[in-house]
């Protein structure tokens, strides 16, 4: 395969960090960005070119990042939308600039910087939408609404782009992580913990606050692992090879998303059995 160039946001830790060396081990070059360059700045090497972007700047100023990201090596292959952050809090403590940081972030963000790059991909009939999803897009937490809301949304919009691009050419995966030892988890990193204000929720808020802060850095996903198999995915090689991975749209990563799906789908097939009748009794009589 010929060689790659990635750009990826998000890139100050957890998976975008991870995605660097995996890729850089396949010969491809990367364009790590992230809010805050000095955050990336260990990451300088040849084959990596550091930029800085924000995903909740303007239409207009990401459209000339992406400009300028593509004079670098003459052409951008592969988008990874990684750019993200948890806001939690109970429904009723979550402000509405809460729930618009989140959207603005995890949602508006990766969508206004596909629609920057689209134009690229389609003049080139060709490239790769990566767009990292979450178990959070299949099954809301208590207290993680915000977030598995953006996360829904996310998906469903990747699901619907999915069909709109492929006759240009162009490639959409959705990755829905698992819990990973990213460090996401902590406050120090991409956690926005929304202040109980609400006296009934406390008591279990504060107990779901220390449960994710004693999970983290034992969860089971090992990022390195994650990045692989996706590298793989997006250049038909590895776990991909022979497969057909360059079909593939969504891809769980994670035995703690497999069983989280599994256990989603079975119960809707569940429902749909008991419900049928009743469901088909609503359509119209002709």
């Amino acid at each position: 395969m010929p060689q790659l160039v990635w750009l990826i946001t998000g890139c100050s830790s957890g998976f975008g960090e991870a995605f660097i060396s995996e890729i850089l081990s396949r010969g491809d070059l990367v364009i790590a960005t992230s809010r805050n360059t000095t955050k990336i700045a260990h990451l300088a090497q040849p084959g990596v070119s550091l930029s800085q972007l924000d995903v909740t700047d303007t239409q207009a100023s990401l459209n000339k990042i992406i400009s300028t990201a593509i004079t670098i090596h003459g052409r951008i292959d592969i988008l990874v939308n990684n750019a993200g952050y948890i806001a939690v809090g109970s429904w009723e403590d979550l402000s509405d600039e809460d729930l618009r940081s989140q959207f603005d972030t995890n949602l508006f963000g990766p969508a206004k910087l596909t629609r920057a790059v689209l134009p690229h991909f389609r003049a080139r009939g060709s490239g790769t939408l990566v767009f990292m999803g979450s178990r959070s897009g299949w099954y809301g937490d208590p207290f993680c609404g915000a977030y598995a809301g953006s996360k829904f949304a996310l998906e469903g919009m990747a699901e619907s782009l999915r069909w709109e691009v492929a006759p240009f050419g162009i490639r959409t995966l959705l990755v829905e992580p698992g819990r990973f030892r990213t460090g996401f988890l902590s406050s120090a990193g991409n956690l926005a913990v929304v202040e109980s204000k609400v006296g009934d929720y406390r008591e279990e808020y504060e107990r779901f606050l220390k449960q994710i802060a004693a999970e983290d850095g034992r969860q089971p996903g090992d990022v390195v692992q994650g990045v692989r198999v996706v590298v793989d995915l997006v250049r038909g090689e590895g776990v991909a090879q022979g497969r057909y991975g360059d079909a593939l749209f969504r891809l769980p990563l994670g035995s703690d998303c497999l069983e989280t799906i599994r256990e989603k789908c079975e119960d809707t097939s569940r429902i749909l059995r008991e419900w049928e009748t009743v469901v088909r009794g609503t359509d119209c009589e002709e």
